[in-house]
């Protein structure tokens, strides 16, 4: 995606692969572990494909063996929107970025201490910055969180 955001479906289209549209902008799910981050470890942050909106660290990010990118918790709290989602015949909490509005995945209660959370979110939906292209991209503020650990 380029610095200048889509405002509209049809930037929308052109701007997003096929499966990146189908996931933000239709609620789509893409497959389990075969998806671009489902077991990537490299150290850096996750944002919003479509609005750069930061979304999740990789210090947060850890194997839940479900084959989707899971979190323990968000980056930036306030980025997220949190909606009730009863599709599937089940009940559960759908993630939204708050910019952009883009479906991003779920968030379970079935995740590790402390926060006992899981964001399970699909690949499709988010932008890799490693921790080397922070600053370059508009991100440097976070590299502090990446200079205080050692992993």
């Amino acid at each position: 995606m380029s610095d200048e955001k889509p405002r509209n479906d049809e930037q929308l289209r052109q701007a997003l692969t096929l499966l990146q549209y189908k996931v933000t902008q239709q609620e789509g799910t893409e497959p389990p572990f075969r998806n671009e981050y489902w077991d990537a470890k490299e150290r850096g942050i996750y944002v919003d494909v479509v609005s750069g909106e930061p979304l999740f660290s990789s210090l947060d990010k850890y194997d839940s063996g479900t084959g989707w990118p899971s979190f323990s918790r968000p980056l930036e709290p306030d980025h997220l929107v949190e909606r009730e989602d009863r599709s599937l015949l089940m009940r559960r909490t759908e993630v939204r970025s708050r910019e952009a509005d883009s479906h991003l995945g779920h968030l379970f209660d079935d995740g590790p201490a402390p926060t006992g959370l899981r964001y399970c979110m699909n690949s499709a939906a988010l932008r890799f910055i490693p921790v080397d292209r922070l600053e370059a991209e508009g991100y440097g503020r976070y590299l502090p969180l990446f200079e205080r650990t050692s992993t």
